[in-house]
C-alpha cells in the first residue's frame, strides 16, 4: 500500500477490490464485478476530489511524476500506461529509453495521478494473465495473437474509463461555486496540458496501435471482465495523447 491509499480509505477499499479482480483463480463474472465496482469507485473519488478543490485548490494540486516501465512486452506497457494516464485527466510523453527501461514523465492532478497508478498497476496483472490464457487460430503465430490480444484489450479498456468517467462526469451535483463537474474538469485538463506544454514544447503526439490477428476480439472480450478501475509512444520525446 503506497502513501496515497494509506491517507485514504477509498484508494484502499479500491485497491482491495482490484487485487480480487487481478486473482487468476477468480471466476471470469466476479472478476469482472469486482473491477466494475473499481472503476465506478475510482471515477466517483476522482470527481470529489475535483469538486473540492474547485473550491479549495490546497486540496488537490496540480504535479507530475515519473513511471519507470520496463520488462517483455515493453512497448505495450507504454501504450496501456499513456491510454489509462488520457483517460484519467492526465498527460504524459516517453523519456530516456535504454537497456528495456523507459521513464514515463506524467503530468496531472495528484488525486489523477494517484488514480492512474493504482489502475495501471492492476490492469498490467491482468492484462498479462489474460493473454498467457488466450489460445491463437490455427496456423497463427503464438506472438502475432498475443500483441493483437494486448491490443483489443488496451482500446476496450480506454472506452470502458471514458465511458465510466463521463457517466460519473454528468451525474456528478454541481460544485460549491455553481459550476458542473464537466466546467470543472475541463479547467483541469487545460491546466494540466499548458503545464505539461511548458515542459515539452516541442513533443508531438505519436501513432496509436493497429495490430491484426485474431487476439484482438479476445482481448476485447478480457477487458470486459477486467476489474477497472498504445499510447501512442513510439520514439522518447512522443507524447502519450489520445
Amino acid at each position: 500500500m503506497n502513501n496515497a491509499e494509506q491517507s485514504n480509505p477509498m484508494l484502499a477499499k479500491i485497491r482491495a477490490l482490484l487485487a480480487k479482480a487481478e486473482d487468476p483463480a477468480s471466476p471470469s463474472a466476479e472478476a469482472e464485478a469486482f473491477f466494475a465496482k473499481a472503476a465506478e469507485l475510482m471515477a466517483k473519488y476522482g470527481i470529489e476530489r475535483a469538486m473540492l478543490a474547485d473550491s479549495d485548490p490546497a486540496v488537490d494540486r496540480p504535479g507530475d511524476r515519473v513511471i519507470v516501465v520496463e520488462g517483455a512486452y515493453a512497448n505495450d506497457r507504454i501504450y496501456l500506461l499513456g491510454y489509462v494516464a488520457e483517460a484519467l485527466n492526465c498527460h504524459g510523453i516517453t523519456k530516456d529509453k535504454s537497456r528495456g527501461r523507459t521513464e514515463v514523465h506524467l503530468f496531472g492532478y495528484e488525486s489523477d495521478l494517484d488514480r492512474v497508478e493504482l489502475l495501471f498497476t492492476s490492469l498490467l496483472l491482468q492484462m498479462f494473465n489474460g493473454m498467457r490464457k488466450g489460445r491463437p487460430a490455427f496456423g497463427e503465430k503464438l506472438i502475432t495473437y498475443r500483441k493483437s490480444w494486448i491490443a483489443g484489450f488496451i482500446l476496450h479498456i480506454d472506452e470502458r474509463l471514458r465511458e465510466i468517467e463521463a457517466r460519473t462526469r454528468r451525474e456528478a451535483p454541481a460544485a460549491a461555486s455553481g459550476r458542473s463537474a464537466e466546467l470543472v474538469v475541463a479547467d483541469r485538463k487545460a491546466v494540466v496540458k499548458a503545464r505539461f506544454q511548458a515542459a515539452y514544447p516541442d513533443s508531438r503526439s505519436g501513432g496509436g496501435t493497429n495490430r491484426r490477428g485474431t487476439g484482438v476480439a479476445d482481448g476485447r472480450k478480457a477487458a470486459d471482465r477486467a476489474d477497472l478501475g498504445q499510447t501512442r509512444v513510439g520514439q522518447s520525446r512522443r507524447a502519450l495523447s489520445a
